[in-house]
């Protein structure tokens, strides 16, 4: 597989990345254990956790599968902290937790060191220079090699990045930062992703199969039993997905893997993939069958009038001060 620079970094990444957000809850040890199989021998290096994974099942689960499955080295282990099960505050950026949900992360992953953390969101009720000396400690103690943020919109991203570089040597620059992008969810579009183009920071895709709508399963009102959007607890985050709008992009994407003789998940994945500041769409699979389709997009790139068409069916719509005033 492709690897990629990582930002305006040495670190270079797989440019698929493999996710665990269901590891521990839906997807078992074996089940765990044939999808990073499968990646790794496919050339793999990114996985992608969290803390709250799984309630840390999902690390706890990544740590044993390093231990005999595959070498630790031949792995670039991004976690994230900063999820709290709070229902008065979701997010705590102070540098006392983020420190502390590292080490407990480091325990349960049975390693030393993540070869990227980031702050999992913006917590408006820690100052950022706070949130960011975590980062940094991090790194100069030797517990992460680099960091980023994750779900920050465009003035979050571009403050935290600009205060990052103000003291080089002494900051650790801002490697990456990781957001929900897809044909179905082109808002980074608008401030994150210009922002993270001027600032040499590299954006790892979630969701960049739009939920799983974009592979076509739920086309025509069909409900798959054992899709998310059947399931109880993922039924909410697949639905919003599931509107008129989204079905015509859907149709569209179907029409393009026709004419190309794939799948609608080759598609959409390889546009999302190839779009300016992409590093690594991070694909969660429910068994190694599902990952294989996903893997296989590597050979794919799409034709300059397919991109446009898929461009043009699924455009945001940027208005002042999003785009140049003088054009509006």
């Amino acid at each position: 597989m492709e690897q990629r620079h990582l930002g305006r970094t040495g670190l270079r990444v797989s440019r698929i990345g493999l996710g665990t957000l269901t590891w521990g809850r839906d997807t078992d040890e074996h089940d765990a254990a044939d999808l990073l199989k499968t990646f790794w021998e496919a050339g793999g290096t990114l996985v992608d956790t969290a803390d709250v994974y799984g309630d840390g099942e999902a690390e706890y689960l990544l740590g044993r599968l390093m231990e005999g499955l595959v070498p630790r080295r031949d792995l670039v282990i991004s976690t994230k902290a900063g999820s709290v099960p709070d229902p008065d505050r979701r997010f705590d950026g102070s540098r006392g937790h983020l420190l502390a949900a590292l080490d407990a992360s480091l325990a349960r992953l049975g390693t030393d060191h993540v070869d990227l953390w980031h702050v999992h969101a913006f917590d408006p009720e820690t100052p950022l220079e706070e949130t960011l000396q975590a980062l940094d400690i991090a790194v100069s103690s030797g517990r992460a090699r680099y960091a980023g943020v994750s779900n920050f919109c465009g003035w979050q991203l571009a403050k935290a990045a600009t205060w990052q570089l103000a003291a080089p040597g002494l900051r650790t620059r801002l490697a990456s930062t990781q957001m929900e992008y897809s044909l179905l969810q082109r808002g980074v579009e608008r401030e994150v992703l210009p922002a993270a183009l001027d600032l040499g920071i590299g954006l790892l895709p979630s969701s960049p199969l739009g939920r799983g709508v974009l592979t076509g399963k739920y086309r025509g009102d069909a409900m798959p039993p054992d899709s998310r959007g059947a399931s109880e607890h993922l039924a909410p985050f697949v639905e919003p997905y599931l509107d008129d709008t989204a079905g015509r992009i859907v149709d569209a994407v179907a029409t393009a893997a026709d004419g190309l003789a794939v799948t609608p998940l080759q598609v959409a994945l390889a546009w999302v993939r190839d779009r300016p500041g992409v590093v690594a769409p991070i694909v969660g699979a429910r068994n190694a069958q599902q990952l294989t389709g996903a893997l296989s997009v590597e050979a794919l790139s799409l034709p300059d009038e397919i991109c446009r068409a898929l461009d043009d069916v699924s455009a945001p719509v940027h208005r002042y001060p999003d785009h140049d005033w003088s054009t509006l």
